[in-house]
């Protein structure tokens, strides 16, 4: 298939049009296929209701190349995708054996009894290929006809993603229909905003006039800066010279190619240094702490956390004077450089991180408004604090503090390995 391949996603679920759950299989999707170089035509969200499903998905044969669909795969009543599908296409449901097989294992696996509904998972249209799912009982489905692609996968993303990640994507690259390079070199950034990000990298933009696109997307207080040839008239090799040179005037607000995660990052930093982390949270809730253990193995870095909201909380789990927030008050740079010491002491680690702050709506003042934060930061050479004031709702201001807090880290740390770099090469 070409570049102008259409593919049109069709997302089934009464749950999403009431609101009970969001739809992000589009920006999942979305994000996918950019990054191969092909873009969505259409999202639509239907309801599971078969005339809805003939209609759309009928409108999809006719006008797409690639239909996936999301949903409307599993035992119940509700469930009728494979059924209206085969229907439209005028192919017979055949049962499939091993999927049955499956089905039955995964059952007993979890020591549950398996009722007779579940079988209707293991029916296919005639001439459909299964695509297995390792994290449910739905299987996918892959079928093809009239020249046309149709991929059928359940709606549950942590079963979604890794059937599209591990067995759609490259059997889409490996029959030509995407490409098997990314189509575009990322460069992740932090601490510089979309418009200084394009004033400090212009100069070098403009050797490549016509030759050069460039986009930039900014979130949680990351900017993403892309860099894709025009009409291939740069090779990969030299977008990854400008991908270069760019890092090079970034400097440390460089953080890394691809979209890799701070929080990764910090980790991976600690691991190779051998070291340990703790960490005390009070207007963040512990979404810090929740960021390092969504990583498998955390537990080679991340000792564990602390999450104390109140002053006495504070006091009590982190076993500092409480004269201090007496003294300074519990969003203070010396109340967040107590807590960082307080929670390494407590929990043996060789370094901590602490976030207090004012998340807001309400709780500000003059010298601290709401959206501020400080950070306090403990390592085996000293501990340090951090002041920022945020703008937006409480939950932008929670999200960007864990950002801020991360990539604070990852600079100091930065500068440590760079450090006992120098001193390594002076002492030969």
């Amino acid at each position: 298939m070409s570049d102008n391949t259409r593919l049109e996603i069709i997302t089934l679920g009464d749950e999403l049009l009431l609101g009970i759950r969001e739809n992000t299989h589009l920006t999942y999707f979305g994000k996918q296929f950019t990054r191969y170089g092909h873009s969505i035509q259409r999202n639509i969200v239907i309801r599971d209701d078969p005339d809805h499903i003939e209609r759309y998905f009928s409108d999809a044969m006719d006008n797409s190349d690639i239909v996936i669909t999301t949903g409307g795969l599993g035992p119940t009543t509700d469930d009728i995708t494979r059924e209206t599908v085969a229907q439209v296409l005028k192919l017979k449901l055949i049962h499939d054996d091993e999927t049955e097989e499956a089905i039955r294992a995964r059952f007993k696996s979890m020591g549950r009894e398996m009722t007779e509904n579940n079988l209707r998972q293991a029916k296919k249209p005639d001439g459909a290929e299964i695509i297995t799912n390792h994290h449910g009982t739905a299987p996918g489905l892959w079928l093809q006809h009239s020249g046309k692609i149709i991929i059928m996968l359940p709606g549950p993303p942590h079963e979604l993603y890794p059937m599209f990640e591990n067995q759609v994507l490259p059997r889409l690259q490996s029959e030509n229909v995407i490409a098997e390079r990314e189509s575009y070199l990322q460069l992740r950034t932090i601490g510089v905003g979309e418009s200084l990000l394009e004033n400090n990298l212009q100069p070098v933009f403009d050797r490549y006039t016509d030759q050069l696109l460039v986009s930039y997307c900014a979130h949680s207080g990351l900017v993403d800066l892309r860099l894709s040839p025009i009409n291939d008239s740069l090779s990969w090799k030299e977008i990854e010279a400008i991908g270069d040179e760019c890092k090079r005037i970034l400097g440390n607000d460089f953080i890394c190619y691809g979209d890799e995660s701070l929080v990764r990052l910090v980790f991976n930093q600690l691991r190779s240094l051998n070291k340990t982390l703790a960490l005390a949270e009070s207007c963040t809730g512990g979404l810090l702490a929740n960021a390092f253990t969504d990583i498998p193995g955390s537990s080679k870095v991340f000792v564990g956390g602390v999450v104390c909201y109140t002053n006495d909380a504070k006091v009590q789990m982190l076993d500092f004077p409480d004269a201090i927030i007496q003294q300074h008050g519990a969003v203070s740079a010396e109340c967040a450089v107590a807590m960082a010491t307080g929670a390494a002491e407590r929990l043996s680690a060789d370094y901590a991180l602490s976030i207090t702050g004012v998340a807001g709506p309400d709780g500000g003042n003059r010298e601290n408004p709401v959206g501020t934060i400080y950070l306090g930061y403990h390592s085996p050479v000293g501990a340090w604090s951090n002041k920022l004031v945020f703008s937006g709702n409480r939950l932008m201001i929670k999200s960007r503090a864990v950002s801020a807090a991360l990539d604070w880290m990852r600079r100091k740390l930065k500068k440590h390995e760079t450090e006992d770099l120098l001193v390594s090469m002076s002492s030969k």
